[in-house]
Parts: structure tokens; C-alpha cells; sequence
């Protein structure tokens, strides 16, 4: 498997541990709510989908309306297939949930990893965004070393790319900190959710509140001068 299937895997079953959908629904809450995902297609989407069915950790049902059904027999096309996560499922995306390997600190899998901060534990949520700090922390300090043997030699726009790509690494060190202590001063930022599931607590000005930063940052666009 490769390093970007996994991590579509892992937020399919991320967001179908909230609730059931349908490849749309599904496509769309990839792309709106995980970024990471924007320029993925249905054609990356759904043998994702078959490979989770053929592994039992989901199942596939029928449109859940007699609307879905109905406009299905009227236009010829398949009823809307719903994806449902199963126990085995479950069980096995609270496993990838506890996992705080290296690959958890990369761009694209931290990204996923921190949408479904709201279903980790607080030490796993700790042991990720520490190894993502000391990722970047190595990753400036390259970048720094790689400015100071190529400085005189750079016309000034590539100079310039180069300062933009550490500023954007030391603000994403910087807003990681926050969150190191804020994870350490306060308490545990989730809320049972319907189902008994916990879910990130949004509420802002207690002692120990998540920062709020402008965004999460994505990958780094000029993480290749770093090499």
C-alpha cells in the first residue's frame, strides 16, 4: 500500500465512524473538511471503498430513502450505495488512531491525523504533534544551513522563495508549541458524541483552550528547498 492510499483509507474511515454516506457525500467531506484531498477523484475514491468492503471493516447498503430508490428506477442507474462502518471497522481505524509511527509526522498524513484529533487520546495527540515539531525543527535547521552555503549565489526572487518557505515552517513551529501546551495545561478537549464517541469540545476561553490559529497549516510549497 502506498503512503497516500493509506492515509485516503484512514480518513474514509475516519469520517464514516461519524455516520454513514454514499460515495458523494463522502467526496465532498474529503474535500471540504481534509484539503489534503482536494485534487483526489472518484476514480481514487472508490477502489479505496472496494478494498475497506473486501477487508470486512465496511459494508455496503442501499440508498436509505424511498427517493434514492425511486429516481434510480426512473433514470435506469444504480440505487445510491451507502457505506457503513462495521464493528471490525471500528476497531481497526482506533488502532491507526493509536499509531504515532514517523509517518505521522509528515505533511499529508499529519494533516489527517490532526482532523481527527477530536477522536484521540490526549497522549497520542501529544506524541504526534511533538514528532511533528521536531520534524520541522529538523527540517529548518537544513533549511537555514542550505541558505547559508547558497545565499551568494541566489538572485534575489529565489532568495526570497527561500526566506518565504522557513518563515512558513517556523509559524507552523510556532502555532505547534501553542498546541504542546495547551494539550499540557488543560484538559482533555472532547465531548461524548451520540454515539458514546468522543468529539472535539469547541469551546473557547478556558484555562487550557485550543488556540485558534488562522488555519491549519497544509504542506509546506517550498518544502523542496529543504533537500
Amino acid at each position: 500500500m502506498s503512503r497516500r492510499s493509506g492515509i485516503l483509507e484512514f480518513a474514509v474511515l475516519g469520517l464514516l465512524r461519524e455516520s454513514p454516506m454514499h460515495g458523494y457525500e463522502l467526496r465532498k467531506r474529503l474535500n471540504t473538511s481534509l484539503g489534503v484531498f482536494r485534487a483526489f477523484s472518484y476514480g481514487t475514491l472508490y477502489p479505496c471503498l472496494k478494498t475497506l468492503v473486501a477487508n470486512g471493516w465496511l459494508i455496503e447498503e442501499p440508498g436509505s430513502t424511498p427517493e434514492d430508490a425511486l429516481t434510480a428506477s426512473l433514470s435506469g442507474r444504480r440505487a445510491k450505495i451507502v457505506y457503513r462502518l462495521t464493528a471490525e471497522g471500528k476497531e481497526h481505524f482506533e488502532d491507526l488512531l493509536s499509531q504515532t509511527g514517523p509517518d505521522a509526522y509528515e505533511d499529508e498524513h499529519f494533516a489527517a491525523r490532526f482532523a481527527f484529533f477530536g477522536q484521540t487520546s490526549r497522549d497520542v495527540r501529544m506524541r504526534v504533534l511533538e514528532g511533528r515539531r521536531s520534524r520541522l525543527e529538523e527540517r529548518l535547521e537544513k533549511m537555514r544551513a542550505s541558505l547559508a552555503r547558497t545565499r551568494e549565489r541566489l538572485d534575489d526572487y529565489t532568495l526570497e522563495l527561500q526566506r518565504h518557505g522557513m518563515e512558513s515552517v517556523e509559524r507552523e513551529v510556532r502555532w505547534l508549541n501553542e498546541l504542546i501546551e495547551s494539550e499540557r495545561a488543560g484538559r482533555d478537549h472532547r465531548r461524548p458524541g451520540p454515539d458514546g464517541s468522543a468529539q472535539q469540545d469547541n469551546t473557547s476561553g478556558e484555562s487550557g483552550g485550543l488556540p485558534r490559529p488562522g488555519g491549519t497549516p497544509g504542506p509546506d510549497p517550498s518544502d523542496d528547498t529543504a533537500t
